[in-house]
């Protein structure tokens, strides 16, 4: 991985490419410090701050122009993706290739438009008691409200941006930064809890920390691993010439659906929040929402399921066995015992649904830990086996496009 980043800092072309993404990410986190119009920023500080899942992967600070960071627009695209599914006509859109997806995405960006609007709403609602006692009124609410609401759109635009850079998808290092900002601050926080607490205590915070460097060498290991399956290509006459014939293989990962489904699941258990910010009164919503917090059995059990279902629905539109099948009937390749089309397509499902299952048990685990520790030693950890799930994906994602830019460079050096 060093040696990826060295030498990845010795090409001009991707050394310029890592300092704007840098220099994206330095921007939308200052932006979580600006304060919205109007609002009082002592009382702001000494306000209960959210430290949620949902908050570290959003990113934002209430009371702040970036305070629903990306959460909207991670809403919208779980919602879109449903959709796609339901109805038919949104599904055949999608299939259209390029054209279809630019549909989809601009969709996508108006859906997110709303949400932010409703969830910005409801944040300032929540927080209008912060505000300063001269300037309460519908007009600085509604300024309050536009700030909100461009910033997301802001932030959005700025993922677009870092995605068009060609390092990886812009949202997921959005939420990459957005949890190491608030890294320090969870251990600081756990540190201070245990100190002067019962024995009981500590033994539980070296236990974490025992169980954290464990989580991070199997969670690489299992990132990285995958099942290949192998493929034959059949000789060709070409001219006066056979060509072909060689041996290749498919990779297919232990879990395609990465960390997108342990996003989805939070921001879908998260959406009640939203809701009850508009009717804090509400007895029937507030215990909605406590049913669905994640140190809650139901919501943990919910929370598993979810996991679950959003892997394989996520890895249904990420691998297509049936094309993947059909191009490899075309160039003339099989598995080896396997018939062409549609019983290779089986074969190759099956195998993809079991490595789903595989990692899907393997994510919900690491998603669990945090929640057990809180059960078994009383200790609020915020940063646990899902945050370090989605930086270690990320990360690993980011070598890996550095990787295969280096490898292009070489090619291109080659041929030239």
């Amino acid at each position: 991985m060093f040696n990826t980043l060295k030498t990845a800092f010795k090409v001009k072309e991707i050394r310029m490419k890592i300092f704007y993404m840098l220099a994206v990410l330095l921007i939308i986190r200052f932006g979580t410090y600006i304060p919205v119009p109007g609002i009082d920023v002592t009382a702001l500080a000494e306000a209960d701050v959210n430290t949620t899942l949902y908050a570290y992967i959003a990113g934002g600070s209430y009371g702040t122009i970036f305070a629903m960071g990306i959460g909207p627009y991670i809403t919208a695209s779980i919602i879109m993706q449903l959709l796609t599914v339901a109805i038919p006509k949104l599904e055949q859109i999608n299939k259209e290739g390029e054209e279809g997806r630019k549909k989809i995405n601009k969709w996508t960006r108006y859906l997110a438009l709303g949400l932010a609007v409703l969830q910005g709403c409801g944040q300032i609602y929540s927080v209008h008691g912060l505000f300063l006692s001269q300037y309460q009124n519908f007009f600085v609410y509604f300024v309050a409200l536009v700030s909100m609401v461009t910033g997301t759109i802001f932030v959005m635009w700025l993922g677009e941006l870092l995605t068009e850079a060609g390092i990886g998808n812009g949202s997921s290092f959005i939420i990459f930064a957005n949890i190491l900002d608030k890294a320090d601050g969870a251990v600081t926080t756990l540190v201070t809890y245990v100190s002067g607490q019962s024995l009981m205590y500590w033994v539980g915070l070296i236990i974490l920390i025992v169980l954290f460097l464990a989580l991070v060498v199997l969670v690489i290991l299992v990132q990285d691993g995958e099942r290949r399956i192998p493929v034959q290509y059949t000789k060709k006459m070409v001219g006066r010439r056979y060509v072909g014939g060689q041996s290749s293989y498919i990779p297919i990962k232990v879990n395609i659906a990465g960390v997108m489904a342990i996003i989805f699941a939070v921001s879908l258990l998260q959406f009640p929040q939203t809701i009850y910010q508009f009717f804090p009164n509400s007895t029937i919503l507030g215990r909605i929402v406590s049913i669905l917090e994640l140190q809650n059995p139901v919501g943990c059990i919910l929370y598993m399921i979810l996991i679950f279902c959003f892997t394989f629905f996520y890895t249904s539109f990420a691998f297509n066995s049936v094309e993947v099948a059909d191009n490899m009937k075309k160039a003339g390749g099989l598995v080896p015992g396997v018939r062409p089309s549609k019983p290779t397509a089986d074969y190759i499902q099956g195998i993809v649904d079991r490595m789903s299952l595989i990692g899907a048990c393997f994510y919900a685990v690491i998603a669990f830990a945090p929640i057990a520790m809180q059960w078994l030693f009383k200790i609020n950890v915020s940063f646990g086996g899902t945050t370090l799930l989605i930086v270690s994906g990320v990360a690993l994602e980011l070598i890996n496009q550095l990787e295969a830019q280096l490898v292009m460079r070489n090619y291109k050096g080659f041929l030239s």
